[in-house]
């Protein structure tokens, strides 16, 4: 009776340390799970503020957007200037006579009175001014100065608008200037009303980075 009860302590000490190990085991996967859970809320957490971040900012463009159409009501309602997700168009017939870089009255007037909503936008937002220059497929002419083709009268176009900003307080460091000539028109070069549609100066916010993608070459060198 005595080897029995002493085999079965004997038993019941080598038990122990397999309970024992269980036991470690189960608070090894108990701390990992605690990990994972923390983990997980951490990446949500992160997502959260992300999106509360790009929504405010979203607003924030929303609202930048609103100020700059309420600035542009009067040309805006008169259709000298159109305004598509930002995007400000200007015809060329109100800024330039036919083949002709040099700013009309109206036009100068325009611009003047575009500058202060743009200040605005531009300075609150990470972003640049392109101005483009466009034109229609017609060769150009003109007595009182000739141009190259259009790739010359759209980029001094351009180039003049930039400069009209820049004079009336638009900080040069957020506007540059870019030639289209006559490609990418908005409307039928084969009759006059489509030209004239064509011959226009257009003003789009990008984001500072992508100016490198315009000003560089191929070889990116400038």
């Amino acid at each position: 009776m005595e080897d029995i009860n002493a085999g079965f302590e004997h038993g019941a000490h080598e038990s122990t340390p397999v309970w024992a190990v269980f036991g470690d085991l189960m608070s090894g996967l108990l701390g990992a799970f605690v990990l994972i859970l923390v983990g997980v809320l951490g990446v949500q957490l992160e997502l959260a503020t992300t999106l509360e971040a790009e929504i405010q900012k979203r607003q924030q463009e929303e609202r930048r957007r609103e100020a700059l159409e309420k600035a542009l009501a009067g040309p805006l309602a008169s259709g000298r200037v159109t305004l598509d997700n930002g995007k400000i168009g200007i015809s060329g017939n109100v800024l330039f006579a036919l083949n002709s870089d040099q700013l009309q009255p109206e036009g100068r007037q325009l611009l003047k009175t575009l500058a202060p909503p743009i200040t605005a936008y531009l300075g609150a937002s990470e972003q640049l001014l392109m101005v483009s220059g466009f034109t229609d497929d017609m060769p150009v002419r003109g007595n009182n100065r000739q141009f190259a083709d259009n790739w010359e009268l759209s980029a001094q176009r351009a180039l003049t608008v930039t400069r009209t900003l820049i004079e009336e307080g638009v900080p040069s460091s957020a506007l540059f200037a870019a030639a289209f000539g006559s490609q990418q028109p908005v409307a039928d070069n084969a009759n006059a009303d489509g030209r004239a549609r064509n011959r226009r100066v257009e003003m789009a916010p990008v984001p500072k980075g992508s100016t490198k993608d315009v000003t560089k070459g191929k070889d990116g060198k400038g």
